[in-house]
């Protein structure tokens, strides 16, 4: 291979990986903070119900949850990754790796 082929690859793996990296620890650190607030919110709604303060819907708030989980553009998110393997692949690579770290 040449120097005008390689150069490119391994440039586009480097920033693969260090952006991977990057974003599996953000995501990793930003899904803790998440979920702590959830566990709060749901602590407190379960005493507000339980004080008699409100009254929860049970049914419709998992209805609710499905919904917006069902939005996320999984398929999208993994098909921009991919279109550029080197890239890509470093990526997942380095995403795995963060998850692990944080």
């Amino acid at each position: 291979m040449s120097e005008e082929v390689v150069g490119p690859i391994i440039t586009q793996i480097g920033m693969g990986g260090v952006s991977g990296f990057l974003v599996g620890y953000i995501a990793k650190k930003l899904a803790k903070i998440v979920a702590v607030l959830a566990g709060l919110a749901f602590v407190a709604l379960q005493y507000l119900a339980y004080k008699g303060i409100i009254q929860l819907n049970y049914d419709k708030l998992l209805l609710y949850a499905q919904r917006v989980v069902g939005r996320l553009p999984e398929e999208e998110l993994l098909a921009s990754i991919l279109a550029n393997i080197p890239f890509g692949g470093s990526f997942i690579v380095g995403l795995i790796l963060g998850l692990r770290k944080g």
